[in-house]
């Protein structure tokens, strides 16, 4: 089944290209990644300026209206280029997790900021384990009279090392799962909160693991009500791995576009491969355009998300032979087998475009 884009969201695409042709290099991307944070920080200006970061917030709460798909459309183009910013932490991660967790007044204040581009936001979401959510919520929220404490160790949290707020899953002693679980919001720079950078192989997606050593919070800062975030943490959680799956879809197209040229050199045959990642992108935007119904229908959400793993599972044997054929017609072809190539184009399609 084939999926195409509007006409609007086409002009989306086409715009954010040429942006992240001019501002996200090879040679900007490197200058970036030397930044404190990891990041341009004038990069993250603009696409708040061009309202990138609040495309799909509603309007009520400062944003565009738009739906998931045209957001995915951006995280799609940020992963042709090795995009280092803050975008996925604060507008597919964070933003999803107080529009399904917080009351009127929680969403109106934090939704406004997330769409101005005015905040950064990084969330605490799984233990040192590595379990996802909820199961690997590990930090513990205990009751102390009118407020609350935080304690425990949060791993693994994108950007955190450069974030203004922090949204931290905790659950009550004793529960389980989604029960109990409840999320906080607090300052980067909460009394008791030590970030710790990780060195990451990934160097676009900077990871830290957060400390939290008795931090005392208010009742306001807990997302709606106490214990009950968990079917909300689900219901975001399945959003952002859909606009995970696009930036993964944008760079897969990047590094077969760079493989089907060179391949092209060497043989004619290689110009069919580029229909089996065309095979990918359906399923991906289709569990986007199905999110506009699941905010009316929650349990949709995780319906699509499933249909679209189970549909890119199926199509994996003939991914699978279609790089098969590019690497023998890239090494073995016309001009017989090339000595060392192998780790060269390994290493330029791992790093695609940041050569």
């Amino acid at each position: 089944m084939q999926f195409a884009h509007s006409e609007e969201q086409q002009l989306i695409r086409d715009s954010a290209r040429t942006l992240l042709a001019e501002r996200a290099a090879s040679a900007q991307l490197r200058a970036a990644l030397d930044q404190r944070g990891g990041y341009d920080p004038e990069l993250w200006r603009t696409m708040g300026e061009l309202g990138w970061t609040g495309l799909a917030i509603p309007q009520a709460y400062g944003g565009a209206g738009l739906g998931w798909v045209e957001l995915c459309i951006l995280q799609e183009e940020q992963g042709r280029r090795l995009v280092a910013s803050p975008f996925f932490a604060t507008c597919a991660l964070a933003a999803p997790l107080v529009a399904a967790c917080g009351d009127e007044e929680q969403r109106a204040s934090l939704l406004r900021q997330i769409a101005s581009g005015g905040v950064r936001i990084a969330c605490a979401l799984i233990g040192t384990d590595g379990r996802p959510p909820c199961d690997g919520v590990s930090v513990a929220l205990e009751s102390r009279g009118g407020s609350f404490s935080l304690s425990g160790v949060s791993d693994f949290v994108i950007h955190g090392d450069s974030a203004d707020l922090l949204l931290v899953l905790a659950r009550a002693p004793g529960s389980q799962r989604a029960d109990g679980v409840s999320v906080a919001v607090i300052p980067a720079a909460t009394t008791g909160v030590t970030v710790h950078p990780h060195a990451m192989l990934d160097l676009t997606r900077p990871m830290s693991r957060v400390e939290l050593a008795a931090v005392v919070i208010g009742r306001d800062q807990l997302l709606g009500e106490p214990g009950a975030a968990g079917s909300g943490v689900e219901e975001a959680l399945h959003l952002a791995r859909i606009a995970l799956a696009s930036e993964a879809l944008g760079g897969a197209e990047r590094v077969l576009e760079m493989t089907t040229a060179y391949a092209k050199e060497r043989h004619p045959a290689a110009r069919r491969h580029r229909l089996h990642l065309g095979a990918r992108r359906a399923p991906v935007f289709q569990a986007c355009a199905r999110c506009g119904d699941a905010a009316r229908q929650p349990r949709l959400a995780p319906r699509a998300a499933g249909e679209a793993l189970r549909r890119r599972r199926s199509g994996d044997a003939r991914v699978l032979k279609s790089r098969r054929s590019v690497h023998e017609v890239r090494f073995h072809g016309e001009g017989g087998t090339v000595p060392g190539g192998r780790r060269r184009v390994a290493r330029s399609a791992a790093l695609g475009s940041v050569r």
